[in-house]
């Protein structure tokens, strides 16, 4: 008899970060990148899944690095906005090109291009079985799109935050210079606070901790991984309290 395949969470945010879409060279967009970030959504709203995605923008422009060379801080984010915007399309125009239905929604107007964050809206977009893209951070600047998906996911009423990254969850220290890093397989927010793990920045994770929201932390870039954390398997490292 085949097993059932049983999702662990009803409703999930994903955390992208701009890189990952610029593929190995992490610039610019790589159609290839975007296809296996597809491919890896699509598993996932198979399974009944309901998903939002938060995206970074730093494979086109990052406000911080640009503010250290002269560009003016808040200029500087709304630019970098401006490039999770873009993210988000490309990102949609895969999804829907693979038959997902997904909607983009943007924290600053932009009629012509993107729906207007609207809590209740983006609610009923996930009960349609659509993908919802949040795209433009929280709409300020001075904040990170790791707090935009902090934000977001307590407000639509995710049951986790799923980051993706390049390594397989989080180490006590540098994995790439230290062969004896040590992996945990969960962690406590405190303990990760005190151990200065930078799971994500401080805002982000004090909106985490203080909302009991948990967070995985994944390597999105080994096949069917995203669907193996869904399915509640043993992948990467659980940050809860």
């Amino acid at each position: 008899m085949k097993k059932s395949l049983k999702p662990r969470y009803r409703r999930i945010l994903l955390k992208l970060s701009g890189e990952a879409l610029g593929g190995q060279a992490g610039l610019g967009i790589s159609p290839e990148a975007v296809h296996d970030m597809a491919q890896q959504i699509r598993e996932v709203r198979e399974l009944g899944v309901e998903v939002v995605i938060v995206i970074g923008g730093g494979n086109i422009f990052r406000g911080l690095a640009g503010s250290e060379r002269g560009i003016e801080r808040a200029t500087g984010d709304y630019m970098g906005m401006l490039a999770t915007v873009i993210n988000s399309l490309a990102l949609q125009d895969a999804l829907e090109k693979l038959g997902v239905a997904t909607r983009v929604q943007t924290a600053i107007t932009m009629a012509q291009v993107a729906e207007t964050f609207i809590r209740r809206r983006a609610v009923r977009h996930l009960e349609k079985g659509r993908v919802v893209i949040f795209g433009g951070g929280t709409g300020n600047p001075y904040f990170s799109t790791d707090t935009a998906a902090a934000l977001r996911a307590n407000e639509i009423g995710a049951e986790v935050i799923l980051k993706a990254t390049k390594v397989d969850g989080i180490y006590d220290s540098d994995p790439k210079k230290n062969s004896k890093a040590k992996r945990f397989n969960q962690i406590s927010y405190l303990d990760a606070l005190q151990k200065q793990l930078k799971v994500m920045d401080s805002t982000a994770f004090s909106l985490c901790m203080d909302n009991k929201m948990p967070i995985v932390v994944f390597d999105f870039f080994r096949p069917h991984n995203l669907k193996r954390v869904v399915l509640g398997e043993n992948v990467g490292t659980l940050v809860t309290s």
